[in-house]
């Protein structure tokens, strides 16, 4: 096994959770916005996560030496399928002519506890990363004679 691996797989795990942050951001900056750009409606956004090899003789090979690329989990961010949220305000410029105006449909709870979450999987991975480091570092101090 690389011990490189480690680091690889730590690394595509922090990218895919840094990812997931700057969406669930996202969302929470426009829970409140009437228009997005161009005057179209801010559709909520959700990241999908695709995972990589999963096969077992094909991790297998990969963690003994061989491409562990295609083992490591990819994302997409693509337009969530929820309804927008309609709110009466009859004097709000966006109402429209039975004075609802439409809200995306973005859940400020559910995204809090979504970043919490995710902070979690980012701090999971740097931990894994530093164990790595540590380990690699062990393995040169061994190596040395010391």
């Amino acid at each position: 096994m690389n011990i490189y691996s480690i680091f690889d797989v730590s690394a595509a795990g922090m990218n895919l959770e840094r990812m997931r942050l700057e969406v669930s951001a996202i969302n929470l900056a426009n829970a409140d916005a009437t228009r997005g750009p161009n005057s179209a409606p801010f559709t909520p956004m959700r990241v999908v996560v695709h995972p990589g090899a999963a096969v077992f003789d094909h991790l297998l090979q990969g963690y003994s030496g061989g491409d562990l690329a295609s083992a490591a989990p990819s994302g997409e961010i693509a337009p969530a399928n929820v309804a927008p949220r309609e709110v009466y305000e009859p004097g709000h410029p966006d109402a429209d002519a039975r004075g609802f105006v439409s809200y995306p449909g973005v859940d400020p709870v559910s995204e809090m506890v979504q970043l919490i979450s995710i902070t979690r999987a980012y701090e999971a991975n740097v931990r894994a990363f530093n164990a790595g480091r540590e380990m690699a570092m062990k393995a040169l101090d061994i190596g040395s004679g010391l």
